[in-house]
């Protein structure tokens, strides 16, 4: 849980501070400045997404600090819905493949995280 916040909250920064580079982590093409279309409104997205990456890692920070493991076992479900809707983009062509990582990072963390409690479950059972 803390090493996924500590990078979503890394990769919020640098959306904030460096979008460009976000954009190309994720496989999406940067636009010069001054090459954007009137009403294209991706960088108040970017920005939009990047305050809630910073926000949520560090919410996870918080709660692996305080060991709360019904946070913990809320995140399962709704990293793996992230998991199918991010690969669902890629896979409809919404999205370029390089974000398929983003959806994969997501389903990974989810199976780490329900194997984790499930496991710490059934040593505190024994």
């Amino acid at each position: 849980m803390a090493v996924f916040g500590v990078l979503a909250a890394a990769l919020g920064a640098v959306g904030l501070v460096a979008p460009d580079v976000l954009l190309t982590v994720m496989g999406f093409e940067p636009v010069p400045d001054g090459g954007r279309a009137d009403g294209d409104h991706t960088p108040v997205f970017l920005t939009a997404s990047s305050m809630a990456a910073l926000n949520m890692g560090v919410y996870y920070v918080l709660a692996a600090l305080a060991d709360w493991k019904p946070f913990f076992r809320w995140t399962v479900p709704f990293r793996l819905l992230t998991c199918a809707v991010f690969t669902l983009a890629v896979v409809t062509g919404r999205a370029p493949s390089g974000f398929l990582g983003v959806g994969l990072w997501e389903g990974l963390g989810a199976v780490v995280t329900g194997a984790a409690l499930r496991y710490e479950g059934r040593k505190g059972a024994a």
